[in-house]
């Protein structure tokens, strides 16, 4: 019954990701707004959803190990299995503002969760505990990247990649891009706890520990939507609003939804361990690798299959 469910929740989920594409688009273009930052804003927090109501609910039942692990796991699978599987489909291309803001947000959002969690392997005295304060620190951060990326956004609309062109036929309403927004969303976010729920049903049967299932089995099913959504924006010949769902997600998930659920219960990192943490920080390290030096502003197919290699080496260190 598990599977079944499973494969319902994932049928759900795709639909949801076509519809929640098409609102989007929708509403660049109506407001002249660029799709990266619809991305970056409305689509990746919407997305992230699921890792949300894990990890709050992860806090409030005192569930450390689920709440960090589902966060490190869903960054660490958005940037080597979205990325990787949206280059292998069509090669990324990277704008200056990506390589020059966005990308560095995204590794500065990795550095702060090491920050906070790496402290007892830097020093002996130091907490490895995600403690109130800084998940209040996290939020304010949050916040001002989006007025920051908001602000930025009207100013510089030299690099017209990042925006979609008007065209002369007839667009969306306003009401009906919202109704596509909102249902897109609500598919995702019901599809992806069906997902969540069932498969840690068959992975707890199979006997894997619970650290591991975060890392896995959760994270990569709450990351589902974002899969989803950037499969069908690059499809679309969207680029731009897969990548910057995929970097908002990230950013969010550490700023916004660790940082929530850290202050609604200090989070202790236990059986995540450190290279978790490290390896999600070299994930963002090595997309900007990929902007500036090895695919010179753009992620090829075959770096997307090199992603998806070193996952798979992940998964498989983990599994042993």
């Amino acid at each position: 019954m598990e599977y079944l469910l499973l494969a319902l929740g994932l049928a759900i989920i795709v639909v949801g990701a076509m519809i929640l594409t098409d609102g989007s688009v929708a509403l660049a273009e109506r407001f002249g707004m660029p799709e990266f930052i619809i991305g970056l804003t409305v689509v990746a927090v919407g997305t992230s959803m699921p890792e949300f109501s894990v990890s709050l609910l992860s806090a409030i039942e005192g569930n450390s190990d689920m709440a960090i692990g589902n966060v490190v796991g869903s960054n660490i699978f958005n940037i080597f299995v979205i990325l990787g599987v949206c280059a292998m489909i069509s090669p990324i291309i990277f704008s200056r503002t990506n390589i020059r803001r966005d990308i560095p947000l995204c590794i500065a959002a990795s550095l702060m969760l090491g920050l906070f969690t790496l402290g007892e392997s830097v020093h002996p005295h130091w907490s490895s505990s995600i403690t109130r304060a800084e998940g209040a620190v996290m939020l304010v951060c949050y916040v001002g990247m989006i007025w920051y990326s908001l602000h930025v956004a009207k100013r510089c609309r030299d690099d017209k990649s990042d925006y979609i062109e008007h065209s002369d036929k007839e667009r969306k309403s306003l009401a009906v891009s919202l109704v596509y927004v909102v249902a897109g969303l609500a598919a995702l976010i019901f599809g992806g706890e069906m997902c969540v729920d069932n498969a840690s049903e068959i992975a707890r049967s199979l006997g894997v520990s619970e650290s591991v299932i975060a890392i896995t089995i959760v994270a990569g099913g709450t990351s589902l939507p974002e899969l989803a959504s950037s499969v069908a924006a690059v499809l679309k010949h969207r680029p731009s609003l897969a990548l910057g769902n995929v970097l908002g997600s990230n950013i969010a998930n550490i700023l916004l939804i660790l940082g929530v659920s850290s202050i609604v219960r200090p989070l202790e990192l236990k059986g995540v361990t450190v290279n978790d943490i490290w390896f999600c920080i070299i994930g963002s390290i090595l997309l900007l690798a990929s902007a500036v030096a090895i695919g010179r502003n753009k992620m090829t197919r075959a770096e997307g299959a090199v992603m998806l290699l070193i996952y798979a080496a992940y998964i498989a260190s983990l599994l042993k």
